[in-house]
């Protein structure tokens, strides 16, 4: 009995750690080389005497393009699978990567690092990646598998940005942006894993399948969801403006070389944990809680840093609190949107929501490279990622979190 039990539970298992396993790899891969895009900053200002506006708008442009984009990869994903989507996005990620190496002035950066790149990350990504994990995992253990896909992700971001920093001081410009062209190019074929079936179905308490139609009509109504979609903005402003433009603060302060390039990678390094542990946190409590709560531990973090004296163990510090909370907001997010409207059209909702973040994120890229060339300062970029953040929280302490078609039936009493 137990070793016929055992054979039943045994695919089930394997397939979820193999969904689990690709999807952390396509997302490491892909988030892992966006994450390095500051690190370029400096080398192309200075090596092919680029303005330092022009190159925060091309990578600022790739979170909008990414932004605009994604309803519509994940509505192909929800539609034909992720495999030819992760397909599709790797390889126009890495075509975006290879124009930027080879950019000679800087409108093929623009088109590069900012339309390329940006219709790429939105293939193989969160929005793609994401979905297929909820739709694979049970309602109770749908959070903390996107945890540990989004921790497992951040383990490029761990290993990109000193890869990257150690060929481009060695080889250049153009040999590491190669190189991470071709990494994305290796992690193409995962998606057919993440279209796989597991042998067993997983019992789900969804809602009656209705049209994409209309499930975006019930979301552009739902108040959560909208509430949900404005706080998500700040979370691509936060990031954005961080992982672009610290390397350039720290330098601006005097700090020792490199400094730049650790403070990101321990970033990625404590996002691992902060990932799993968001993930963990929200299959325990309610989810818009813990997100109210991160927004405002982040912001938190991020004024303390600002008015604190800089030194290297500050930098460390203000890293590994920043990591802790960096993209658990996702797995929090898309684990809401599932839990409120279903995984049927999850990947469309996320992405819709997700626009909102992109929005975000390009004007944290964008501004921080137009406020330092107006002013020479950033002063005013971290004040402003202060005060959005506790706007952030405060918009998602009252987001109804019931599911559709639970308050659907507990309203049908009431109205006969």
């Amino acid at each position: 009995m137990s070793t016929t039990s055992s054979k039943r539970f045994a695919p089930a298992f394997n397939h979820t750690t193999l969904v689990i396993l690709a999807a952390a790899l396509v997302l490491s891969a892909a988030m892992g080389i966006r994450q390095t895009f500051g690190l370029f900053i400096g080398p192309f200002s200075f090596d092919r005497g680029l303005p330092v506006t022009l190159i925060a708008f091309a990578i600022a442009l790739h979170n909008l393009v990414w932004g605009f984009a994604q309803p519509f990869a994940g509505a192909a994903a929800d539609r034909y699978g992720s495999a030819p989507v992760i397909a599709f996005g790797a390889t126009t990620f890495a075509a975006g990567l290879t124009l930027s190496a080879a950019a000679p002035s800087g409108p093929f950066l623009i088109v590069g690092m900012g339309l390329l790149v940006g219709i790429g990350v939105s293939c193989t990504t969160f929005g793609v990646v994401l979905p297929a994990v909820g739709r694979m995992a049970s309602p109770e253990k749908r959070s903390m598998a996107m945890g540990l896909v989004s921790a497992g992700g951040s383990a490029g971001q761990v290993l990109m940005v000193p890869l990257v920093q150690g060929i481009r001081l060695h080889a250049g410009i153009a040999t590491s942006l190669f190189v991470l062209a071709f990494l994305m190019l290796m992690v193409a074929p995962l998606g057919m894993v993440l279209d796989r079936r597991a042998k067993t179905p997983v019992t789900r308490q969804e809602p009656p399948v209705s049209s994409l139609r209309a499930v975006l009509g019930q979301a552009l109504r739902h108040r959560g969801y909208r509430l949900l979609t404005l706080g998500f903005f700040t979370c691509g402003f936060q990031l954005a403006f961080i992982a672009t433009h610290l390397p350039g603060y720290l330098s601006l302060c005097h700090m020792p070389l490199g400094l730049g390039a650790t403070a990101l990678a321990l970033i990625g390094l404590f996002n691992m944990v902060g990932s799993w542990a968001c993930g963990w946190l929200g299959g325990r409590f309610r989810q818009h809680y813990v997100l109210g709560w991160l927004y405002l531990i982040r912001s938190a973090t991020i004024g303390a840093f600002f008015l604190l004296p800089k030194s290297a163990f500050t930098v460390v510090l203000f890293a590994a609190v920043m990591g802790l909370t960096w993209l658990g907001t996702v797995p929090l997010t898309s684990g809401l949107v599932a839990k409120v409207f279903g995984t049927r059209h999850l990947g469309t909702l996320f992405g819709v929501c997700f626009l909102s973040h992109q929005i975000g994120s390009f004007l944290g890229a964008w501004l921080g490279g137009v406020v330092f060339d107006l002013t020479g300062s950033y002063s005013l970029l971290w004040q402003a990622t202060v005060a959005s953040g506790l706007i952030a929280a405060l918009l998602h302490f009252p987001i109804d979190d019931t599911a559709l078609h639970t308050a659907a039936m507990q309203a049908k009493p009431a109205s006969a």
